[in-house]
């Protein structure tokens, strides 16, 4: 045994070097078989089997016990009134008993005896079963060793977040679980448990982490791009209107003062005015980007401007809406009340006072 821990630690040692030369870091879990096969439903029911064949086993012994000291008693107490012949006869029975007795508990309860053989059996669908999960986990996580807390190897220091044991005894209760359920109900505890899993994966957050910056990078570049979008579309929009009013001051026979520009008579009138009263235009040599702020900010109080009117539009057409709904709904109770004849003259006035439509 000695000889294998040297080996196993020296092959580790190897890998590790090996590992870290090749730029990749090693990789080990660990689980404790005891502690999984505890928390195993399957097995809890194999070891209750197990307890009551023992008992079973026990009560036998104690049976053969209890004959042979029975006997030991009865020939201690005869022993003055039998023959030396009917005392080695007796005595050749005890011994003879007594063979049987250690015979039968080598067999059931010594190294090799039934218990361990059935125990083997019993456990050994559920071992396969983990060994199983821990091929799945090895290849899906990329470790590199996974190894047994509870066997022969000693464990000098063991961190929590790589004992695999919690992991695998979830996937066996779940293989226990998805026996009785339905296809759609088995794949939304595969889905949960899968989230749960990666959570718990100590790479999980590190990757998680990186995702979440590329993810963030990538929104701060759409909306870059969305706002030179809306900038160019307002460039236009501005361009267009601009094009629009020399149209019109050519038929107008005037001329149309360009955006962003200021006229000889503007700038005498900035002249003449007291401080604090000139218009609201780039003094005469200011920088481009004065002009383009200040051109900015004037496209965006026409743009709030529009959107003003075209809410107070929509609020009166509302409201226009609403009259006309509630006058039809007036209309439509009196015809009811006059049909029941309970109802009072109608207004004369009414076939005047039409509702108005949506679009006047």
């Amino acid at each position: 045994m000695k000889k294998f821990i040297i080996a196993f630690f020296t092959l580790i040692a190897t890998a590790s070097v090996f590992a870290q030369g090749g730029g990749r870091v090693l990789k080990i879990g660990y689980i404790d078989m005891n502690y999984i096969l505890e928390k195993s439903p399957d097995y809890a029911e194999a070891k209750n089997q197990l307890e009551q064949r023992a008992g079973k086993w026990k009560q036998e012994m104690d049976a053969k016990k209890n004959e042979i000291s029975r006997l030991k008693e009865a020939l201690q107490t005869e022993k003055a009134l039998l023959t030396k012949e009917l005392i080695e006869e007796r005595e050749e029975e005890i011994q003879f008993l007594e063979k049987d007795l250690s015979d039968y508990q080598q067999a059931k309860f010594g190294p090799n005896g039934e218990l361990i053989s059935q125990k083997s059996v019993l456990v050994k669908p559920i071992q396969d079963q983990v060994f199983t999960i821990i091929q799945d986990i090895a290849e899906n996580r990329k470790y590199d060793f996974i190894f047994d807390k509870s066997s022969d190897m000693t464990m000098l220091f063991a961190a929590k977040k790589y004992d695999l044991s919690d992991l695998i005894v979830k996937r066996l209760s779940r293989a226990a679980k998805t026996d009785k359920m339905s296809s759609k109900e088995r794949k939304a505890l595969e889905e949960q448990e899968a989230k749960e899993e990666l959570e718990n994966d100590p790479d999980f957050a590190a990757r998680k982490l990186a995702q979440d910056e590329k993810k963030a990078e990538r929104e701060r570049k759409l909306e870059e791009r969305k706002a030179q979008k809306e900038a160019k579309i307002k460039e236009a929009q501005d361009k267009k209107e601009q094009q629009k009013a020399e149209r019109d001051a050519k038929r107008n026979g005037t001329t149309a003062k360009p955006a962003n520009s200021t006229t000889q008579a503007d700038n005498d009138d900035a002249i003449e005015q007291p401080a604090g009263t000139q218009k609201n235009t780039a003094p005469a040599g200011a920088t481009a980007s004065e002009k383009a702020a200040e051109a900015k900010a004037e496209r965006e109080r026409k743009i709030e401007e529009r959107k003003k009117l075209i809410e107070e539009r929509q609020k009166q057409q509302e409201a226009e809406r609403e009259a006309a709904r509630k006058k039809r709904e007036d209309k439509k109770a009196e015809q009811a009340a006059k049909k029941e004849g309970n109802s009072t003259p109608a207004d004369p006035t009414d076939g005047d006072d039409a509702a108005p439509q949506d679009g006047q």
